[in-house]
């Protein structure tokens, strides 16, 4: 039977510490950390009172710009106990989007780590905030940013203008209980506490608003679906920043009482190496990462019989990489889930008994309390069994809506509580859903959504480019890579990589265009719309892509 649970994520923890205080809640195995539940709320309670001693209120936004560190965990929950709204940032961002997301979202407080990959996150800081590195530690005053007081550093050697996050749990011993209890007696599981950036068709990355309720009950009824309990294991090698990390992910397990076990940055090897030494139960990811973890060529040296579920999502997935992944790995109840951050962000998921057929072929049912209907795109009215249209979803999962866009706000939600996903699926008479298109024309690469609006907007701003259009084209290893077509301004002349240079440091690296055509026109309607599937039809055959995936 459902149940909606209206704890806040602060209150959560606390039932799950008392239920559970010597299970193993936060394992790093690389670092030697190991926290029981009892530990990690003691940590998590620390934090949040050091928050507030840094001046941290309520309804405060504060960003997190980090890879899988434990001290992500730790602000996912700390503040929650005092009702601050974490905004999580993509870690492939580079400036451009940085400075949008830390002025959009308001954001009062910034958590960093020094870098991640390619992106030395201290110098891009600083091509956003040049003042940072002369400033007081808490204290900037930057006039493009006027939310922003704090920015809070991650790891060893703190750069000048930044407090270390150590430094918080120093000023926690300044703060009584008293003090955090007061501000956790205000808060309400329906008040948002976290706020995640997705792109729509237009423009610029939204903020979307989820509340305690919203993560809360989604986490639980995903972590339902994988059957977990407090003996499970999970290794989590997909992004905190993403739903995907922090609710199918950390609140899957917490409230369940499962272990989490990061991974701090992709690495197959690695992946193969936690599952054995923490005998995981359970393990995430994007298809790509399934087959790189299976095409390792140690692969066949590790023990997995541990496994028995977790969560394959993202992107459509291969048959074959499902069928190892039971067969080799010994996932043999591995799901499969689909949704949208506007949702929580999961809306159906395959369940551990459904037979392989359902599990590649669909993306499951809707989740517990949940429901979901195809509407035709021109009318809006429902339609049955077996026909197309676009995917809608009611319930406890919907957003509170896009901070402070009332208007795309109100796009997506419709009047009764609907919201539309944008998705093209059929779903069958047992409520089974296979998702056939998209309406918004976003590109999934590699399990990262890119929508091709924010490239093109940002691909505008080149003075030789006079119009741009970007979609997706099929690809063997990502699922799909970005083409961007160009027509240039009369006299001009542009190379391809001249368009991936402009856009290197600037825009992530995975939205970067693989494939660039110059070109004099596009195809169109009657009606003057420009027809995207007619230039993938004709890119698929110029660059030989028929075998590449879908070509639909």
């Amino acid at each position: 039977m459902s149940q909606s649970i209206t704890h806040t994520i602060g209150g959560l923890l606390d039932d799950i510490a008392r239920r559970f205080p010597d299970n193993d809640a936060l394992v790093y195995p690389e670092r030697n950390l190991r926290y029981s539940y009892a530990q990690f709320n003691d940590i998590c309670r620390q934090v949040a009172k050091g928050l507030l001693k840094l001046g941290v209120k309520k309804g405060d936004h504060l960003s997190i710009w980090a890879y899988n560190v434990p001290e992500w965990v730790v602000l996912q929950f700390a503040t929650a106990k005092i009702g601050a709204v974490l905004v999580t940032v993509n870690t492939a961002y580079k400036s451009a989007e940085l400075e949008y997301v830390l002025n959009q979202s308001d954001s009062t407080t910034l958590f960093m780590v020094k870098s991640f990959k390619d992106t030395d996150y201290v110098k891009t800081l600083a091509d956003v905030v040049p003042e940072i590195h002369s400033a007081e530690p808490g204290k900037l005053n930057i006039p493009k940013l006027p939310f922003l007081k704090n920015v809070v550093f991650i790891g060893d050697d703190t750069p000048a203008g930044m407090l270390n996050f150590n430094r918080i749990l120093e000023l926690a011993d300044q703060v009584g209980d008293d003090a955090l209890a007061a501000v956790e007696a205000t808060l309400d599981c329906f008040e948002t506490i976290n706020m995640q950036y997705t792109s729509g068709t237009t423009g610029f990355p939204k903020g979307v608003m989820l509340t305690h309720h919203n993560i809360i009950n989604n986490g639980f009824n995903i972590g339902e679906c994988m059957k977990f309990t407090e003996k499970d294991r999970l290794c989590i090698p997909v992004p905190f920043f993403h739903c995907f990390g922090c609710v199918l992910a950390v609140l899957a397990c917490v409230t369940h009482g499962s272990t989490m076990v990061p991974v701090e940055i992709f690495d197959p090897l690695k992946v193969l190496q936690t599952i054995e030494t923490e005998k995981c139960t359970a393990v995430h990811g994007v298809p790509t990462m399934f087959i790189a973890e299976l095409e390792h060529p140690e692969f066949r040296k590790f023990d997995l019989s541990s496994l028995r579920t977790g969560i394959m999502a993202g992107s459509p997935c291969p048959i074959e990489v499902m069928k190892r992944v039971i067969r080799d790995m010994h996932a043999a109840e591995i799901t499969i889930a689909y949704g949208q951050t506007e949702s929580s962000p999961v809306i159906t998921q395959t369940r551990t008994d459904d037979p392989i057929e359902l599990r590649v072929a669909t993306v499951g049912r809707a989740l517990p309390d949940v429901e979901v209907k195809i509407v035709d795109i021109e009318t809006g009215a429902a339609l049955p069994p077996g026909k197309q249209g676009e995917l809608c979803t009611r319930g406890y999962l919907v957003m509170k809506g896009y901070y402070k866009m009332p208007d795309e706000t109100a796009r997506a939600i419709d009047a009764e509580g609907w919201l539309h996903t944008g998705d093209l699926a059929i779903m069958d008479e047992n409520g089974y859903c296979k998702i056939t298109g998209r309406i918004k024309q976003m590109i999934i690469r590699g399990g990262e959504n890119i929508y091709p609006r924010e490239i093109e907007e940002f691909l505008y701003t080149h003075p030789k480019v006079l119009d741009v259009q970007v979609y997706g084209v099929p690809d063997k290893k990502y699922g799909e890579q970005v083409m961007a077509a160009i027509i240039l301004k009369q006299g001009m002349t542009m190379t391809e990589e001249e368009v991936r240079e402009f856009c290197k440091d600037r825009i992530a690296n995975y939205k970067i265009p693989k494939y660039v055509k110059f070109v004099d026109g596009y195809p169109m309607t009657a009606s003057g719309k420009i027809q995207k599937f007619k230039l993938r039809e004709m890119a698929i055959k110029e660059l030989h892509l028929e075998d590449a995936g879908p070509t639909a």
